[in-house]
């Protein structure tokens, strides 16, 4: 397989590709695509990179693993294909946005649109086998996203950090404090949601009050 990604990411993490971790996570990841079905759509693997590149990047989101089932996963998490029912999680995320920011929920669950303007809507495991939520954790992929989470760190300034659920709030401890914004709250799942752990949070109008706070455009949630 080969990484397909944005230059300027790619000139901050090339020791990572160059790692034995990686190559043989490569070869994982090629024998599972060539042997199940697999999503995303290979040239969609790293796809939160190409359409959010690091210049621009000013919020981050941390998912955990790809949708599993057919013709959902677009290589950005919470994300879905254009004309594909919505997730829970998802009709979730646009409900709260929807009461935040006193929006109507869009027809589309395709968040290129938030990636094109500076959110990296990451998973912490990029692929995953079809109907096999999990599969292809602990195979290297949490590796490389964790360094990905220190690079922007190091890297950057002033960066919106949303960690939503257990899983994503474990990521703070990469995340220097004094330079970054992180939020924090329950998963918008509906075991999560339903228990009072996600509602309320106002996220997304938080983040844009603390970009309009250094002169930055607003996201158009």
């Amino acid at each position: 397989m080969q990484v397909k990604i944005n230059s300027d990411w790619k000139n901050i993490l090339q020791d990572e590709f160059d790692k034995p971790y990686f190559k043989e996570l490569l070869k994982f990841v090629d024998n599972e695509y060539a042997n199940n079905t697999c999503f995303p759509l290979k040239e969609e693997v790293f796809a939160a990179f190409n359409y959010c590149d690091l210049e621009s990047l000013k919020v981050v989101i941390i998912g955990q693993d790809p949708y599993h089932d057919t013709g959902q996963a677009n290589g950005l998490c919470f994300s879905v294909k254009d004309g594909v029912k919505h997730p829970p999680s998802l009709i979730n995320i646009f409900k709260e946005i929807s009461t935040d920011l006193n929006k109507e929920i869009p027809q589309s669950g395709n968040l290129e649109k938030w990636a094109k303007q500076g959110v990296l809507l990451l998973n912490a495991t990029l692929t995953v086998r079809a109907h096999e939520a999990g599969s292809h954790q602990k195979k290297g992929w949490e590796t490389f996203t964790d360094e990905v989470i220190k690079h922007i760190s190091h890297q950057k300034k002033d960066v919106v950090f949303l960690l939503w659920g257990g899983f994503a709030k474990k990521k703070a401890k990469l995340i220097n404090k004094k330079k970054h914004f992180i939020l924090e709250s329950g998963h918008p799942s509906p075991l999560s949601a339903n228990r009072g752990y996600w509602f309320g949070n106002k996220h997304f109008s938080k983040t844009n009050k603390f970009l309009t706070s250094l002169q930055k455009p607003k996201i158009e949630w």
